[in-house]
């Protein structure tokens, strides 16, 4: 582990608080008054879920874990479990589908993703900024509709459903960001 003050603790990192690992939300510097600074954390331990909020003086150390990342190839699905290879080893491995979260439904064969390890564990994935999904279902398109105008809503193959300009119709294919699932451009 490496210790790190706590004005360095930033969102997403993985850290060993009280001897359990625990991702960070969010971090909020505070510096109230004529008092000392500080850093408020909140975080969700890994193995249960569970939110914790914890104050931290501003030259605290925190333990930030030990994490090995490593760029695998996901082949397929198996129950509730995901199949992904090292493209380097030829290696394959099974991952839970709740270490992609949320993110599953961006999930495509042949999709590189990083997945970050703790030992042997894996953490979490981080899958490509944005990915390339077709129009199922939409409203039909708009007479003299432009790109300033309002935005409407879009079925995408995965399921997901997001906003996009009212000339878009169904059957074209559209750039998506992964992060917040909105709308980025047109792919032709």
């Amino acid at each position: 582990m490496a210790n790190i003050n706590a004005t360095q603790c930033r969102a997403g990192m993985i850290i060993n608080y009280e001897n359990e690992l625990c991702r960070v939300i969010s971090v909020e510097h505070q510096t109230p008054g004529n008092l000392p600074a500080r850093v408020v954390v909140k975080m969700k331990r890994l193995k249960d879920g569970i939110n914790r909020e914890n104050r931290f003086g501003s030259s605290d150390k925190i333990d930030k874990a030990s994490l090995e990342q490593h760029m695998l190839e996901y082949l397929y699905e198996d129950g509730d479990h995901l199949v992904f290879m090292n493209n380097e080893t030829y290696e394959q491995m099974e991952v839970s589908k709740e270490v992609l979260g949320d993110d599953l439904v961006f999930l495509t064969p042949n999709m590189q993703v990083e997945l970050e390890f703790y030992g042997e564990e894996p953490l979490s994935a981080t899958l490509p900024v944005s990915v390339v999904l077709e129009i199922v279902e939409t409203d039909p398109v708009m007479k003299n509709a432009n790109a300033t105008g309002s935005y409407k809503p879009a079925k995408l193959e995965n399921g997901v459903i997001v906003q996009v300009p009212p000339y878009m119709e169904t059957g074209e294919k559209v750039r998506v960001k992964v992060e917040d699932r909105t709308y980025m451009e047109r792919v032709k």
